[in-house]
């Protein structure tokens, strides 16, 4: 009895040992049951606390001011001064349009100048305008007024016939009508040299001309087409020497990008306490590691399918509602490091919970 198998005995001592390990396990598991909810639980709460006062997009794309640049007029364009991509300065020659027709215009629009000098010229020494032919007429009528009267003595005592007394009658009536005829001519002179209330003091025909010139002078000017903004050339490959250019025609884009902006497209439930002047971060796809510093500085005065090319239409038995998007502009407070490019995506957090400035 006292010599016990000592097989036996070892294994009574591991079931001894074993015996009090059972709780430990099931108080481990119940622990980790619970705690890992717990975690989760906290977790959540914590992301959710750190959203507060915040909303954030990724709608959002980078904006530049861009002006499509077209010519004025028309012509074969025959020397390009740019190429795309090329930074270039406000008034920076962007392309030249042949100016030769344009200063054939210019020589035309002279000529008719000198024409309409010389008119006026030969208007003023009209005879009409002298008053030579109303003198004359005044002295035709005088005449032939007495030979009227004489004709009428004569008739009183007998002494003449009635053919002569009518002719001299005849003679008065054309006599005044030659009279009213030099007045006519020389009023219609007088009107022809006549300057306008609209250009006092010269004569119509010479301002018309003066005006054709002025306009083939603007539309020479206009056959150099100059750089309206400073800015990054895009669009380029229209100009081709050789084409024919057409008015109002784009025929390149300058990219203003040092005004740089950011447009986010935030829901309408995102709205309730944004406000103009809120500060911004604002991040990038296409550069992971940049983040720039903005404020809130316009927000749409109407959502996007407001101002799209065809409003959605909802009053049918099917509506569903959709949540809204409006756009709001995000001013960029600091330069930055790597250059922007319109219409790259980016992710806008803008902070609700801070001071409101307008």
């Amino acid at each position: 009895m006292a010599e016990a198998d000592p097989q036996i005995s070892g294994e009574a001592a591991a079931s001894g040992d074993a015996v009090p390990a059972k709780p430990k396990r099931k108080l481990g598991k119940l622990f980790l049951m619970f705690s890992a909810p717990l975690l989760i639980i906290i977790a959540a709460g914590a992301y959710w606390y750190s959203l507060q006062g915040q909303v954030s997009t990724d709608n959002a794309y980078v904006k530049q001011d861009k002006v499509a640049v077209s010519a004025e007029v028309s012509g074969r364009l025959i020397d390009v001064r740019v190429k795309e991509g090329q930074e270039i300065e406000a008034g920076a020659l962007l392309f030249r349009i042949d100016p030769e027709p344009y200063q054939l215009e210019i020589q035309s629009a002279q000529a008719a100048i000198a024409g309409a000098q010389a008119n006026v010229t030969t208007l003023s020494n009209d005879s009409a305008l002298s008053g030579a032919d109303i003198a004359a007429a005044q002295e035709d009528i005088a005449f032939t007024r007495a030979t009227l009267q004489r004709q009428e003595a004569l008739w009183a005592r007998g002494f003449t016939t009635k053919a002569d007394l009518d002719a001299a009658r005849h003679g008065v009536n054309e006599a005044q009508e030659r009279l009213r005829a030099a007045q006519a001519r020389q009023r219609e002179a007088r009107a022809r040299l006549a300057t306008g209330a609209a250009v006092p003091g010269e004569n119509p025909q010479v301002a018309a001309a003066r005006a054709k010139l002025a306009t083939a002078q603007l539309n020479l000017s206009r056959a150099e087409v100059r750089a309206p903004i400073s800015g990054q050339v895009a669009e380029s490959d229209r100009l081709q020497p050789g084409q024919q250019v057409i008015p109002g025609l784009p025929m390149l884009t300058l990219v203003e990008s040092r005004s740089s902006y950011v447009e986010a497209n935030f829901k309408e439930t995102d709205l309730a306490d944004m406000q103009i002047g809120q500060r911004a971060e604002v991040s990038f796809d296409a550069y992971p590691g940049v983040k720039l510093k903005g404020r809130v500085s316009s927000i749409g005065a109407g959502t996007g399918s407001e101002f799209s090319v065809l409003p959605a239409q909802n009053a049918t038995g099917n509506w569903v509602k959709v949540t809204q998007r409006v756009p709001v502009r995000i001013t960029l407070d600091e330069k930055s490091p790597r250059q922007l490019i319109a219409g790259l995506s980016s992710h806008v957090t803008v902070f609700t919970n801070e001071d409101k400035v307008r």
